[in-house]
C-alpha cells in the first residue's frame, strides 16, 4: 500500500519545526512507530531540507512544499520541493568551526539514496529515500 500526503509551508525559520511534526504525524497515522528507524531518519531528513529551504531558496519564494510517501515495505520517500533551481551541492566536510554545511552529508549518510529533480523555471524537488536497513 502507498500513502502520499503533500503540504505546503511558508518559507519562514518555524516552518521547520512544523515540517518535522507533520511528517512525524503522518507516519505515525500510517502505522510507523514514533521510535522506529525510518521515523526518525525522515524526520530528520526533511528537518535538514526544509532548513536549506529556508536558507538558500530565493527572496521572492514565499512557500515550499514538503511530500511524504509511506511505501508498502515500510520505507519512506521525502520531496521537498522549492522554486530555487540551483540544485544543491554536497560540500567538503566543513572544519569544526563552521556553523553550517553539514546538511547534505546527513542526507547522504542517512538516506538509502537520494537526488535532485529540476522543474524548470518552477525550480527543484529534492528527494531521499529512508528505509528499514541501513544505507
Amino acid at each position: 500500500m502507498l500513502r502520499r500526503d503533500a503540504f505546503r509551508l511558508p518559507r519562514h525559520p518555524t516552518s521547520v519545526a512544523c515540517a518535522r511534526r507533520r511528517v512525524r504525524h503522518h507516519l505515525a497515522a500510517w502505522g510507523h512507530k514514533p521510535d522506529d528507524r525510518v521515523t526518525e531518519e525522515a524526520v530528520l531528513l526533511v528537518s535538514e531540507l526544509a532548513a536549506n529551504v529556508v536558507r538558500h531558496a530565493p527572496a521572492p519564494a514565499q512557500e515550499f512544499e514538503i511530500a511524504v510517501t509511506a511505501l508498502a515495505d515500510e520505507s519512506c520517500f521525502i520531496e521537498v520541493s522549492d522554486e530555487n533551481p540551483a540544485p544543491p551541492t554536497l560540500r567538503a566536510v566543513p572544519s569544526w568551526e563552521e556553523e553550517s554545511g553539514r546538511g547534505l552529508r546527513l542526507v547522504d549518510s542517512l538516506a538509502r539514496t537520494w537526488g535532485v529533480h529540476q522543474r524548470g523555471r518552477h525550480g527543484k524537488t529534492v528527494w531521499a529515500l529512508v528505509t528499514s536497513a541501513p544505507p
